[in-house]
């Protein structure tokens, strides 16, 4: 099942030039992994709430996938040049299937959280 990395970053107060480095080496970490962006770096048009900084989504195949990334060597390298200087929240999270249904998803909620109903 395709799985993803979500980053919420917060914009840098000022562009450090370990970031453009982190820019230039990030895709060769996703290569080996089958990772691809999907978002990077889009204005975020806020609907609901609050939202600093910028969007990042990168697709893998699995959540293996995503997870042997991050842990890999050559992204462990790297990391620290994003991190020192752009705060932000990372998470790896698993897709749904093809034939996610919502109202079922729903009803099976609901029917779990009232079963006399």
């Amino acid at each position: 099942m395709t799985a993803y990395a979500v980053a919420h970053l917060r914009d840098p107060e000022e562009l450090h030039e370990d970031v453009c480095q982190y820019l230039e080496r990030v895709q060769s970490t996703l290569d080996p992994f089958g990772g691809r962006f999907l978002v990077h770096g889009a204005p975020v048009e806020v609907r609901e709430g609050n939202w600093p900084g910028g969007l990042v989504i990168i697709e893998f195949p699995s959540i293996e996938q995503a997870r042997a990334w991050y842990d890999s060597p050559a992204y462990r390298d790297i990391l620290r040049l994003r991190t020192d200087h752009i705060p932000g929240d990372v998470v790896l999270v698993d897709g749904v299937e093809p034939d996610h249904d919502s109202a079922a998803m729903g009803a099976a909620m609901r029917a779990a959280a009232y079963p006399s109903l």
